[in-house]
């Protein structure tokens, strides 16, 4: 597995100078781009707003699970200016990547890109694009605030070593999204989250599949929150050490400047003088969370996700080579049970004491499978909707299994002090939103089952039974 590094630090200065590129005929798109062509196209803007690029591409011979030929990369040029980066981590299967392009003035606009050998893995040769597609979102539109302040992230760089450039190879930023929400005086927050595909540093890998039921990262990294005149009241970014700090960096237009700065995926905002990676991500945020969801239904949604999630894990060598769910290594994720249930507990205790751990039985196996491998703190202490995964034996499918029950699992967080796990506990389960398996090519099949109900989980009846096969 190549280590977490950082390229060669360029300003800011050089970073938003235009990129030196062979210009090919304005409006066409060559079918292959090696270094030295360019795909162009001119747009009219007719109303100023927000832009968007949906680009489709293809990248000959790479692939996010071949290693030196992870993917390819795209750097995009806008009137000229350097704009972004884009990361073609599908390789060679056909993809739509969904980017912002920034605020643009009425008028006439060139788009160019160009595949970027110097930013690709060695193994990269051409790309091929199929299509460009450009929309602008109108600032007077009520959408258009969710474009307007998202953030523009500098790739992870983290060692200095010259042309590294690490998401090309490593927990790549696959998606962002953002939420919304209104307080009693009518103020709108508006938070941005991302997606990796996977965390260098941070939670272990058998604790994030059994915490958080997944491999990837996903992050908050933005938060703004505005008056009901759209002005900024106050902006908050997630800083190191899962922080929260004032945002005090440079923007372009109103989208904050920022660069992801840990082997965990936490950021820095970028400030005059900062030297920054020399590449950056500019990623759509139109996709919402709904409220009742917990994050990894952006995944559920997007399930390409879990394909360049299982990708990183195989060629990082981060899966046990004999799958075996008695021991705490991850095994091919096609081994597991990918479930979403929501609970509440009482008194709240945050993560003080008391977790709850989902357990799966096959039909005829005496076994009970339990999604903290019998590590009580991997069980789930937050409240409202949370994932997990069950690790069950290699080759088992939905039809064996028999039946899905929680339990309630106190433990002591440090054993040198004197607070002991509660004792008066209830935890309330209430639904299972979904319950799969991912299919051969690492996608989520349709779900097992949805429950809606509730069951009651306390010291005298730590068990209970959410669902059986008929």
């Amino acid at each position: 597995m190549k280590m977490s590094k950082l390229a060669a630090a360029l300003s800011l200065s050089v970073l938003m100078s235009s990129v030196p590129v062979a210009l090919v005929t304005a409006e066409s798109i060559p079918s292959v781009l090696s270094e030295k062509k360019q795909s162009e196209k001119t747009f009219t803007v007719s109303s100023a707003g927000e832009a968007l690029l949906d680009l489709t591409a293809t990248a000959h011979g790479v692939g996010w699970d071949m290693e030196d030929k992870e993917s390819a990369v795209i750097t995009l040029t806008v009137d000229g200016k350097y704009n972004q980066d884009i990361v073609l981590f599908m390789g060679q299967r056909k993809f739509t990547y969904q980017v912002s392009l920034g605020y643009m003035e009425p008028g006439v606009h060139t788009l160019s890109a160009a595949f970027n050998r110097d930013k690709s893995p060695v193994g990269a040769t051409k790309v091929h694009i199929q299509k460009m597609e450009t929309t602008i979102v109108s600032t007077d539109s009520e959408d258009a605030l969710a474009y307007r302040f998202s953030p523009i992230l500098y790739g992870r760089n983290l060692t200095l070593q010259p042309n590294f450039y690490e998401n090309n190879h490593s927990d790549v930023p696959l998606l962002m999204y953002h939420t919304l929400s209104k307080n009693t005086n009518g103020n709108l927050t508006i938070e941005y989250t991302i997606i990796c595909s996977n965390e260098d540093g941070g939670t272990n890998t058998p604790a994030l599949m059994a915490r958080w039921g997944r491999t990837t990262d996903i992050e908050w990294i933005y938060r703004v929150t505005l008056d009901s005149n759209h002005n900024i009241v106050s902006e908050k970014y997630q800083s190191p050490g899962h922080g929260t700090v004032d945002f005090d960096g440079l923007k372009e237009q109103d989208h904050p400047l920022m660069y992801i700065s840990t082997s965990n995926n936490n950021f820095t905002a970028v400030k005059p003088g900062t030297p920054t990676t020399g590449y950056r991500f500019f990623l759509n945020p139109s996709q919402k969370l709904p409220a009742n969801r917990t994050r990894e239904y952006m995944m559920d949604t997007n399930p390409w996700i879990y394909q360049i999630m299982a990708q990183e894990m195989i060629r990082e060598g981060k899966l046990e080579p004999l799958p075996n769910p008695d021991t705490k290594e991850v095994s091919d994720q096609r081994n597991y049970l990918f479930v979403e249930f929501n609970k509440s507990t009482s008194p709240v205790n945050g993560s003080v004491g008391i977790g709850t751990a989902i357990g799966v039985k096959l039909k005829g196996d005496p076994m009970l499978y339990v999604s903290n491998h019998n590590v009580p703190d991997w069980s789930i202490t937050r409240d409202n909707p949370a994932a997990t995964t069950v690790e069950l034996p290699a080759g088992t499918t939905v039809d064996a299994i028999e039946s899905i029950q929680a339990m309630a699992i106190p433990f002591d967080n440090n054993p040198n002090d004197p607070v002991s796990p509660p004792t008066d506990y209830q935890i309330t389960i209430k639904d299972v939103n979904r319950a799969f398996m991912l299919d051969r090519d690492y996608l989520p099949q349709a779900s097992l089952m949805e429950w809606h109900g509730t069951q009651i989980l306390t010291p005298g009846q730590p068990h209970a039974i959410l669902w059986t096969a008929s």
